[in-house]
């Protein structure tokens, strides 16, 4: 198949594919007579697990590891549920950090509530509500 039908079938533009080829994550291609890129099954397969990983927070990093691991006939899974931990533990950083962020917003938002509605600002100020909130930082 051609560089557009696996793009189709897997949802990676063409663009990311060829990057995946130039830094080594897929191999490159066999080339038609026209010097067109053909690609097999199995590297649908590739790349699917690729966009898999992706998705799940893996970087490029990770995602070689995990392949090279496998391709040396090794069981990535070990190093697979590894990531996972330290992924679990940045994503519940990232929470905390947002609901900290929630929670100043609102209360932003309540102290916005209670000015007056003729409240001005001068030609310094663009919002009286961000203005302050950064005297306090």
């Amino acid at each position: 198949m051609f560089i557009h039908e696996l793009a189709q079938l897997t949802g990676v533009s063409a663009k990311t594919i060829r990057y995946y080829e130039s830094i080594g994550l897929l191999p490159k291609p066999e080339r038609a007579e026209n010097n067109y890129r053909q690609y097999s099954e199995a590297i649908v397969e590739r790349l699917r697990f690729i966009v898999s990983a992706r998705s799940l927070g893996f970087n490029l990093s990770d995602v070689r590891e995990f392949l090279e691991a496998r391709y040396e006939g090794t069981l990535p899974c070990k190093r697979v549920l590894d990531s996972f931990d330290q992924r679990i533990l940045e994503i519940d950083k990232r929470i905390a950090d947002l609901l900290v962020l929630r929670e100043t917003i609102s209360r932003i938002r309540a102290d916005g509530e209670a000015l007056p509605p003729d409240k001005k600002c001068d030609e310094q100020c663009v919002c009286y509500l961000i203005e302050h909130e950064k005297e306090k930082i």
